[in-house]
């Protein structure tokens, strides 16, 4: 009988065979088992070398710690009471029974279908393979594992006696754990691993350790995960490819006037505010899915900030300088080029964030020169901050500063790395598994190469921003203190586009929501389907996912989405009508570079610095 994908079971009667994992050419593979041995010995190379020099200082331990100590309380919840231990064993060896009675049902009568005692999630594509359902031996290990993770995941939900973020934490850590020890990960227990392995004779491992050395090697010493062949790309020729000048350089800014398609333009200009954690292009990847080039057709006058990439120099730099040498500098430059002081402005996730801290202390001080902004997946409160806040509390927040105040900055795979976390089961042990095991090169995509593209983190601005955002929430409290005045929300009064994304963990819709009640003047809220890349980077012309529109953003959240209006497509049409809603003057066309010196074309430089 046959079963469906969902069960991993096989949806053909054909049985498994051993010969298929039999090894054929025994003096090669011994050969190629050599070959591999030589190429780990350059990974582990390449791994120690920056260690004995001194230039990298491992700081595993204290993730390490942090774990142990979360798991520490977990345990100590449910082995306090003898009887709550008593039900969590017994529901964890309930299910290896029935792992073990179907094993054995099987093996005695091959034709007879079983039921799993638990199915993949769906979506799934770990145990896709038809071996993970007719091979019985491949089989057991699956339930076995999916058995075992979901015990485990349900010991932290239905831990009752925990803190909320010491649960959040460790159900974050169990995740991690359960895809770290995934069987699809390992060589002798993936059947299609398994087979390639010994198809190829152990090629696939060859190539897999001269990766692994050659990844380990890019990021001097540290593992830098390929996701993604990025030789086909180069800023300024594929990506970022918007024309437009450099109008502006500070020392942790660039900023870029953009070249107008149409004939006259809106009289306020458009200054973006991107993240500095990632590099601005995100916004524009390519002709298709810029943002920059659709609001350009739409009549705007778009400015952009390019971030530095920041090292040594940039240690003390902190949200002050970023405020005074990046969005005011950006602010002048627009008046400079254009003669207007009235300004739309973006932020995006922390550019955003900034934005938001830089209007309430700019209320303070009387620059009233930005008249709307629109925040992307922007949080102002860290309430609900999303998996992020794993990574924040008193202790690990003093390791990232200790780590930082050796080199005056945060390199920047550590941050790479703490988000491909947040979905290690889709960007990280999936790459893990094609690069190094199967030896597949991965194929190009400009989204992951952006992605990988990294910055570091200057310590100044980093630990500014992790203690008075996600560690203390000042910004919403009213408590963030900058260049000398305490700063409050309440104070913008300019209207606010304030824009969640459904499927957002990194800025949660529901905290881009109760967020929106901290700011002083009226708020529009709009949800955007899929996540904080998609749901922002989301043209028209693609025609996919939806957004939500409703009353004002007050109130249950979960309220709110039940009177939303559910609109097809793209919320960029929406944003646009909402602009032109507060002021739709136009006037003729302004070239980058008419009333002053440019400083050379877009993208501009401080993009281009790579970690």
């Amino acid at each position: 009988m046959s079963k469906t994908p969902d069960s991993g079971k096989a949806e053909d009667d054909e049985p498994s065979t051993v010969e298929q994992y039999l090894v054929k050419d025994p003096e090669r593979f011994a050969l190629n088992m050599a070959r591999m041995i030589e190429q780990a010995g350059k990974a582990a190379s390449a791994w120690a070398e920056p260690r004995e020099k001194g230039d990298v200082r491992d700081h595993v331990a204290e993730p390490v710690v942090d774990m142990v100590k979360t798991f520490s309380k977990l345990s100590e919840y449910w082995l306090s009471d003898p009887q709550r231990a008593l039900e969590a064993q017994t529901r964890l060896f309930s299910g290896y029974m029935t792992v073990w009675a179907n094993a054995i049902q099987r093996t005695s009568n091959a034709a007879e279908a079983t039921e799993d005692a638990v199915k993949p999630e769906r979506g799934d594509k770990r145990f896709l393979d038809p071996e993970w359902g007719r091979n019985a031996f491949f089989d057991f290990l699956k339930q076995a594992y999916l058995v075992t993770s979901r015990w485990a995941a349900d010991l932290v939900e239905h831990a009752d006696g925990l803190d909320e973020h010491t649960r959040h934490k460790a159900g974050f850590y169990v995740k991690q754990v359960a895809n770290a020890i995934s069987p699809s990960n390992f060589i002798l227990t993936n059947p299609e691993l398994f087979r390639e392995t010994v198809a190829s004779n152990g090629e696939n491992l060859v190539r897999g350790m001269k990766m692994l050395a050659e990844d380990i090697a890019a990021g001097k010493g540290d593992l830098k995960l390929r996701q993604a062949d990025y030789s086909p790309f180069e800023i300024g020729r594929n990506i970022a490819t918007t024309p437009g000048k450099v109008v502006g350089r500070s020392d942790v800014a660039e900023i870029i006037q953009y070249d107008p398609t149409t004939e006259t333009v809106l009289k306020r200009p458009l200054l973006i505010c991107p993240p500095w954690i990632n590099k601005f292009y995100i916004l524009d990847l390519n002709p298709q899915k810029s943002f920059i080039r659709w609001a350009i057709e739409q009549g705007h006058t778009v400015f952009v900030i390019s971030w530095i990439n920041p090292d040594e120099r940039h240690g003390t730099k902190g949200w002050e300088a970023y405020i005074r040498e990046g969005l005011q500098y950006g602010l002048d430059m627009v008046e400079k080029a254009t003669g207007e002081r009235d300004v739309n402005a973006i932020g995006y996730c922390v550019g955003g964030t900034l934005l938001a801290a830089a209007l309430a202390l700019m209320a303070r001080e009387g620059d009233d020169r930005i008249k709307s902004a629109t925040f992307f997946t922007t949080q102002v409160d860290f309430t609900y901050a999303g998996d992020l806040k794993v990574f924040v509390d008193e202790e690990q927040v003093a390791a990232v500063e200790k780590s930082m105040s050796e080199k005056g900055y945060l390199d920047g795979t550590k941050m790479a790395t703490a988000f491909n976390m947040l979905r290690s089961g889709d960007l990280i042990w999936p790459y893990v598994v094609n690069n190094y095991m199967r030896g597949k090169d991965p194929l190009p995509f400009d989204l992951l190469y952006w992605n990988a593209d990294s910055t570091r983190m200057g310590a100044a601005n980093h630990s500014f921003y992790l203690r008075n955002c996600y560690l203390e929430n000042n910004l919403s409290q009213g408590m963030m203190e900058l260049a000398g005045h305490t700063v409050s929300l309440g104070d913008i009064t300019i209207p606010i586009y304030n824009l969640a994304s459904k499927e957002d963990h990194i800025a949660p819709a529901l905290s881009v929501f109760l967020g929106s009640k901290y700011f002083g003047g009226k708020v529009e809220y709009v949800m955007a389907g899929s996540g904080h890349i998609a749901g922002v980077v989301n043209p028209p012309a693609s025609n996919k996912y939806e957004y939500w529109t409703g009353g004002t953003p007050t109130g249950d959240f979960g309220e709110w989405i039940a009177k939303a209006t559910d609109h097809p497509g793209s919320w960029w049409p929406h944003w646009q009508s909402w602009i032109e809603a507060k002021e739709n003057t136009r006037v003729p066309a302004r070239k980058p570079g008419k009333h002053m010196k440019t400083l050379g074309d877009a993208p501009g430089t401080y993009v281009k610095v790579r970690v």
